[in-house]
């Protein structure tokens, strides 16, 4: 069966599945609930999370990149019936009271490990941020506002909206397929700007939607004790609450302000010289000028560093790096019948070199139909201290959208395709060396502005000649990939750098506004207006409704900024830790030691003040993000 789960050899076997899942969630809920307090209770709550998490993880998965119909059909029934449960228990009242006498019993909890006494709470928070503490009369209420949010979810991306044949530049039909969000590659401005204002043109009926989802959540965080939906969200995390947000986000802008204004303006020079008849910069010129000038003066062709980017090769650099690093080999493992959902998948044994083995990752790295085209890691099954002492091993998915080779040729990656490689296998680490005593914390299942940390610095090693060196080869002539080859590339990255993140700054603070306090003063759309004007400084286009594009909204809400938070950490502990040596050993122990190990199991800040051996303050944050943008002297000096 699929990842030698034995029911799940056919579509019928999820119901299987989810039915042994539940039989043994009943029983675990009965042993709570009798069970004396101690952290006995918190190892039951874990292992029900467990049992349901085994189903309902896997099935995550399966919905999305199964190739059958079927099996994505039954894992999407799998998903909704488990989540169904899963409410069900966050509002279960006796069970709640089993882990609540355990808290308040001074003399237990003083008794518990840290790691334990922070599962126990992050099991009490998930009760209470559901309602239990809630009147019987308010619970209609609630149940009604999660429906709203959960139909608001649902329908509010992807939807296909018209436009009036007056509102298209130049008055023009036939434009509907240019319509899309990547403007780079559009060398002409009325197509820019026509793609720009179809894709994003505003939708009456899904701004509703939108502004129904916001108020229901805003409705939902206050009738479980929260200010806003942005203090619910917050809670737990690295930055602790929306003021410590605010605060990071508004440094940040000021500190970026003259170095955003520069890249406006070189773009707007370029933009005069192209087309001196429209010389106005608008939204939709950040993506274009900002490549050209890129590429006019570092003149960089993702195609001449494709034949040293070898999967095969680029694979080889990650063991090589892990080895030396954390003491890690990549080990390719036999398959057997079913396991697997398509022939090209590929699984690895992750082996310790003392501890040996530590988990599996499937590499589904290759598109196909169906397949989402998007990067990203998936938790399959979370590593665990089982009941007979043994460790459950975790397993995972990184799944890419790798094209599939030429005949005679490897699989070749952009740059930007290794990075990404990097950057997955960044999560992967975190999930194979999280060794929690509980699933609930494992991994990737930690804070969403601490989760990024290990992917992102990653990021830093596939930008480092000395780590690119040991493995980019020319898979024809084994040549290596020259130096200033890789210092160029990287120095690149830095055009125009302060303006795409001066954009990400707007995206998150959009985010925070829309999650603060309710009700709104403006719409929606007059809040990005104003936001878009003051704190990216490119013009809001009229009839056009960017936040209805803004996915994050659903699956990120209020947290945006983790991008930009993680993104701090991650240079910090690069720049002090790993740049002087990007294969220190010890480093390399400090930081499983240190970040990895713990998962979700300890206070995020907590851990960065133990790999960092200091406390970062806001202004530490925002002073690595910029100093980032900063050109490597010699680089610049030689290409200027």
């Amino acid at each position: 069966g699929l990842f030698g789960v034995p029911e799940l050899s056919c579509p019928e076997g999820f119901q299987e599945a989810q039915d042994k899942a539940l039989h043994e969630s009943e029983q675990l809920v009965q042993k709570a609930c009798s069970t004396p307090p101690g952290p006995e209770t918190v190892r039951i709550f874990d292992q029900l999370s467990d049992s349901l998490c085994r189903v309902a993880d896997l099935a995550d998965f399966v919905k999305v990149a199964h190739p059958d119909f079927a099996f994505r059909e039954a894992a999407e029934e799998a998903c909704r019936n488990i989540g169904t449960v899963v409410e069900k228990l966050n509002t279960d009242v006796e069970l709640c009271q089993s882990l609540r006498r355990l808290l308040a019993d001074e003399s237990v909890t003083s008794s518990l490990d840290p790691e334990t006494r922070r599962v126990a709470e992050l099991f009490m928070f998930d009760f209470e941020i559901s309602g239990i503490h809630l009147d019987e009369e308010k619970w209609p209420r609630s149940s009604e506002n999660v429906l709203v949010a959960t139909l608001c979810n649902s329908k509010r991306t992807g939807a296909k909206s018209c436009i009036l044949k007056g509102r298209i530049p130049g008055n023009r039909t036939g434009w509907g397929c240019l319509a899309g969000s990547d403007l780079s590659k559009r060398p002409t401005v009325l197509v820019r700007e026509a793609a720009y204002k179809i894709f994003l043109h505003s939708n009456a009926q899904q701004l509703n939607r939108l502004e129904e989802l916001l108020a229901s959540r805003n409705s939902l965080a206050q009738l479980v004790g929260y200010e806003t939906f942005a203090h619910r969200a917050l809670q737990g995390t690295m930055a602790k609450n929306p003021e410590t947000v605010r605060q990071f986000l508004e440094k940040l802008s000021d500190q970026l302000s003259k170095r955003t204004q520069k890249d406006f303006e070189m773009m707007t020079k370029m933009k005069m010289k192209l087309n001196p008849q429209n010389s106005t910069l608008m939204p939709w010129d950040h993506p274009y000028y900002s490549g050209v000038l890129r590429a006019e003066r570092y003149n960089i062709d993702p195609s001449l560093y494709c034949p040293f980017f070898s999967l095969g090769a680029c694979m080889e650099g990650l063991n090589s790096l892990f080895s030396q690093l954390l003491g890690i080999s990549l080990y390719a493992e036999q398959t057997k019948r079913g396991e697997i959902w398509s022939e090209d998948v590929r699984k690895l044994a992750v082996v310790h070199e003392t501890e040996g083995l530590l988990g599996y990752i499937y590499c589904d790295f290759f598109q196909r139909p169906d397949k989402p085209h998007q990067d990203c890691h998936f938790t399959v099954r979370g590593g665990r201290l089982r009941e007979n002492g043994e460790y459950q091993l975790p397993v995972v998915v990184l799944m890419l959208s790798l094209p599939h080779s030429a005949r005679g040729a490897p699989t070749l990656l952009s740059p930007g395709m290794m990075e990404n490689l990097f950057h997955e296998m960044g999560h992967a680490m975190h999930s194979m060396l999280g060794r929690t005593r509980y699933q609930h914390v494992t991994g990737t299942r930690c804070p969403t502005d601490f989760a990024e940390v290990p992917s992102i610095l990653m990021e830093y090693f596939a930008n480092d000649y000395r780590v690119v060196n040991q493995f980019a080869r020319h898979y024809k002539t084994g040549q290596p990939l020259p130096k200033n080859m890789v210092s160029r590339l990287c120095e690149s990255k830095k055009v125009c750098a302060a303006a795409d993140m001066q954009l990400q700054v707007f995206y998150a603070v959009l985010d925070q506004i829309y999650h603060g306090k309710h009700p709104l003063k403006k719409s929606t759309t007059e809040i990005l207006k104003e936001t878009q004007e003051k704190v990216y400084g490119l013009p809001y286009v009229p009839n056009t409704a960017w936040q209805l594009r803004f996915s994050h909204l659903v699956g990120y809400g209020a947290k945006y900024y983790s991008y930009l938070m993680s993104r701090a950490v991650a240079s910090m502990v690069w720049k002090q830790c790993f740049a002087q040596n990007p294969f220190d050993r010890a480093m390399g122990e400090r930081y499983r030691r240190e970040m990895l190990a713990h998962g979700g199991g300890k206070e995020p800040i907590l851990m960065v003040q133990g790999m960092l051996q200091k406390s970062p303050s806001v202004e530490d944050f925002v002073d690595a993000l910029v100093s980032d943008l900063d050109h490597d002297f010699e680089t610049f000096i030689m290409d200027s």
